[in-house]
Formats: structure tokens, sequence, C-alpha cells
């Protein structure tokens, strides 16, 4: 056992503490040195850990300066002998003298004490003990000035044992007629055996871990990268697709206009030509007009007879009758038949459009309707179990479904989809409910009423199982082997329909039959967390550029 003033000296750099802190596991060091151990062995965000005894430390973990033991150092420092001072450097410090009490005219310094003596020793009265068979079975340790430390605070007695069931020293009074009475005990060193043993196992274990937590990183870095890379690549693939898309619809929009630019040239040019043979005609009957006028002037008969003569004005004339325009030639037929087709490619597109992803609501979750056991993310679009784990795993049926959170948005009529990310979590429950709303339209409404009930439609998850609930009916669902991650919701308020999907692959698992006067409040639960095992939480799917198909679609429109 050491000193007191080895209990004053961090363990890392062996001097005496400078801003001493605390870790959980009660072990202090320098602040500096912590840092600087941490700052060499691991990274920023951890795992930090406890360079004496391994044992790995919260993440979140907050340093601050045990102000007791740095008043105990201090004091220590402040209250040593001014030799000790002069003798004492930066790197080594010269811990205070203890005499033997067995040398009465000479002080000796100590080098042990007896603990059964209750006496400090100096080199020639530990070798008397080693040597006198009276005193061999006496218990010898290092020198200290503190003694009654080392015994049973109770009873005096030396701490021999050790306490299995309270894990603590105890004297063999202890387990006799003390607190400890009946308890299993063991010896010391048995005890020290086997903690080492076990902390040494531990140390594997740990090892071993941190081994396989370094793996698990390197897969979820490889994963980041590869869906980095899948992503820009279906940017790419798809933009490539849309661009032949477009590139398909601009060559048949030219091809349109050029059929509508040929057939306008080919009735403007029968048109102006029909109007050239008009105007000729008109030309020709003005003439014949001018000249018969100037004949009637004429006085004289026998030049009058001769010019008729000479004009063939003797006889009736033989004109070509004028043609009515007939407007049937003119019939844009051809250009209603491009303007069908272009309708006909706008029906087989409207099949396909829009997509049930441009319903897609932004929702928002309300936290005056969470359950208290319930935390909501400051940005409104996670739901956490935020109370400590049970113990026992919950049962298949979601009796747990009155832990919910409802969405600020409601709906009534029209057609709305939202998802909701549940990856691997092995227990939730979402769905839509009406009916009064706990916390804020009735604040001392009780959240039980939420849930599966006759009010609520919704999907619940247990380990693998999918039941489609609502009121006292459960419904089991075939899902593929493939869990779901996303699940979608589509209310189509017209038609009085709920439809939920698998929202990856856009695969209906189930439509409920909705025909309500209330709106629907969109509803989430997490469910319990199980030993850690669905500490994950519910999260919203949105668009961070949301784009609004129904209002585009009413521009166009306009």
């Amino acid at each position: 056992m050491g000193t007191f003033e080895d209990t004053l000296k961090c363990p890392t750099c062996q001097d005496l503490f400078t801003d001493p802190v605390t870790l959980p596991c009660g072990h202090n060091f320098c602040l500096t040195c912590i840092r600087d151990v941490w700052d060499a062995d691991i990274s920023e965000d951890g795992p930090f850990f406890c360079p004496e005894c391994q044992i790995f430390l919260p993440s979140n973990l907050t340093l601050e300066v045990n102000t007791s033991l740095q008043t105990k150092v201090k004091d220590f420092t402040t209250s040593r002998p001014p030799t000790a001072e002069l003798q004492t450097t930066t790197s080594s410090r010269v811990a205070p003298t203890i005499h033997c009490d067995h040398c009465i005219e000479t002080a000796s310094v100590a080098v042990q004490t007896c603990l059964t003596c209750d006496a400090s020793l100096c080199q020639a009265h530990a070798l008397l003990h080693q040597q006198r068979s009276a005193l061999r079975e006496h218990t010898v340790v290092e020198v200290t000035g503190d003694p009654l430390s080392l015994k049973c605070q109770e009873h005096r007695e030396e701490l021999k044992l050790f306490c299995m069931e309270e894990r603590v020293p105890v004297c063999c009074l202890c387990v006799l007629v003390g607190l400890h009475k009946n308890h299993q005990a063991a010896q010391l060193h048995e005890a020290c055996s086997d903690f080492k043993s076990m902390l040494e196992t531990t140390m594997t274990q740990l090892l071993k871990r941190r081994s396989e937590a370094e793996y698990a990183i390197k897969d979820l870095e490889s994963l980041y990268t590869q869906t980095v890379k899948s992503a820009a690549d279906f940017r790419e693939r798809i933009s490539d697709k849309y661009s032949r898309i477009r590139y398909v619809l601009d060559g048949d929009e030219r091809l349109m206009m050029q059929i509508i630019d040929a057939e306008e040239t080919c009735m403007t040019e029968w048109l102006e030509a029909q109007r050239g043979v008009m105007e000729a005609q008109i030309k020709e009957i003005d003439s014949l007009r001018a000249s018969s006028k100037s004949l009637l002037q004429e006085t004289n008969d026998l030049r009058f007879l001769q010019q008729i003569t000479a004009h063939s004005l003797g006889k009736p004339l033989d004109l070509a009758p004028i043609q009515e325009v007939d407007r049937d030639l003119c019939d844009p037929e051809r250009m209603r038949t491009a303007e069908r087709l272009v309708d006909d490619l706008s029906v087989a597109l409207s099949q396909h459009f829009p997509r049930m992803w441009s319903y897609l609501s932004s929702l928002t979750l309300d936290s005056k309707t969470a359950h208290p056991k319930l935390e909501v993310s400051q940005d409104r679009k996670r739901v956490y179990w935020s109370r400590q784990p049970l113990g026992e795993a919950p049962s298949p049926r979601p009796f747990d479904s009155q832990y919910c959170v409802l969405a600020q948005e409601s709906f009534s009529t029209g057609r709305h989809y939202w998802e909701v990310i549940v990856q691997e979590k092995p227990y939730w429950l979402i769905g839509v409910t009406t009916g009064p709303i706990p916390g804020r339209d009735h604040p001392t409404q009780s959240h039980s009423s939420l849930g599966v009930s006759k009010t609520s439609w919704c999907i619940y998850h247990g380990d693998g199982q999918y039941l489609a609930c609502h009121d006292t009916q459960e419904k089991r669902l075939s899902v593929s082997e493939k869990r779901v991650r996303k699940l979608g919701m589509l209310a189509d308020l017209q038609k009085g329909e709920l439809s939920f999907y698998d929202a990856d692959a856009l695969t209906l698992l189930h439509c409920f039959s909705v025909q309500c006067a209330e709106p629907l409040y969109p509803m989430f639960n997490p469910c319990i967390d199980v030993n850690g095992l669905n500490r994950q939480p519910l999260a919203l799917f949105c668009l961070k550029d949301y784009w609004d198909w129904h209002v585009n679609t009413d521009k166009d429109k306009e």
C-alpha cells in the first residue's frame, strides 16, 4: 500500500496532481495528462477510456476539476518541511518522513508498517519481525502513515477477506457477527486472482470488440462511399434517360410543327394561285368593259362596225364562269390530326403522371401531442423512446400502442402521401387517427386513447411480422423476405382509401377503407426500447427542395 503522498500523485506523470479530474470509474488524473492520453490514443469522438482500469467512458463526458482533491494537494504541498521542498524537482518529490515506532532513543526512518502491531518499522525492526516466529505471522506492508485506513472501520481488524456479495474487503468479524454475516467471502489473494483473471478476459473481449467496431466503421465508410457513388450514378443515368425522353418529345414536337408549317404553306400557296386566277379574270373583264365603253362613244357607223369586227365584239361573249370558293379545300384536317396525335401522347403519359411521390407531404411532429415517455427532435422530424429500456421483450401484440406522437398537419380532402424511415427497428407502429387530440385540443385527454382503436388505422411491425390493425381486428400481412426500410402512406380521401406501401419499391402492403368526416392525423409510435435494440428513431422522409406538382400544374393550366 502506498503512502499518503502517493494518493496525491497522477498515475500518468507520477507527479502531484495539477487540476485533478475524477473519471466515473473513480480514478484521478491531471487534466492535461488525461487529455494528452486521449489525444494520442483515440480520435476526437472517442471512445474514451480510463488508462488505469481500461473501462470505456461515455462519449459526452465532461471533465471537471475535483476541487476537494485539489485542496488536499495544496495543503500537502504547504505542510512539507523546507528541506523536502528543496529536494523536490518537477520529475520526482520526496514523501514525508515516517519514523519507526520502536526506536526510542534514535529517530529511525520506517520502511514498513505492521498492521498487526499498528506500528511503523525501521529496517532493523522489520528484520526482527521476519526472524521471530511469534511475529512472523504478522501482516507487514509498505510503510504508511495511516495504517487504520487498511483495517476494518467497525472492528479495527485486518481486512483479510473479500465479501463476494457486497464486493468489498472485510475482516473476519464482519463475516461472523457483522454486517456481512452469512455472506460468501474469499481470501483477498483468491479474490484478486479471480478479478484479475476476469479483467484480463474483459480486456481481451474489449480489444476484440474494439477491433470489430473498427472493422464496422470501415464497412460504414465503404458503404457511405458506395452510397454517394451509387447516387451519382443513378442521377447520371436518370438524367440521361430524361434527356432521351426530352429528345424524343422535342423531335416529335418539331415534326408536328413542321407538318403544321408545311400544311400552312401548301394551303396559302393554293389560295394565292386562286387569287391570281381571279385577279386575271377581273383584269380581262375590265379591259373588255373599257373597249366596249369606247365603241359606244363612236358616232361614225362605218368606223364603229370596223372596230367591233376587229375586236370580235360583234357576238355574245363566251366568258368562263366565276367559280365559287370551295372552303372544304382549306379544311385544316391534317392540323387536327397532328393535334389529335399530341393528345394521344398526352393521354399515354398521363397514365404514369403524376407520380405518387408528387403528393409527398413535408410533415412535422407536434411535440404537444407526444407521450411523456417520448422525445421529439428539435427539427420535429424524429421521435425517440426516451425512457430507460425495459428488461423484458414486449409481446408481439402492440400493447404499447399508446406511446404515440401526431403530426402537426391533418388532412380532410385531396390526396396526400408521406413516408417514414424505419430502417432496422424491430418494433414500430405507424398509421393515422381521428378524434380528440391529447395535449393540444384536449389537454386533459389521456394518451391511451391513441393507438389501436376504432378511430385509428395502422401497420404494426414486431420482430419481422407485419400486422394491419384497426379497432379489435388484426390482419397478418405477407411481406417479402426483404424488410421494409421506409413505410409509405397514401390517403386518397376522395376514394376513402388509406394505402400502405413499401416506399422503396412502391409495392402495396395493405389498403384500408376509411370513411370518416373528421380530419386524419398521421400517427407515429417508435415503441419501447428493449435492451438498447430499439433505440433508433422514427424519422420523417422529406425533400430538401420540395416541388409542388399541384401548384405547377395549376399554373400550366392558366
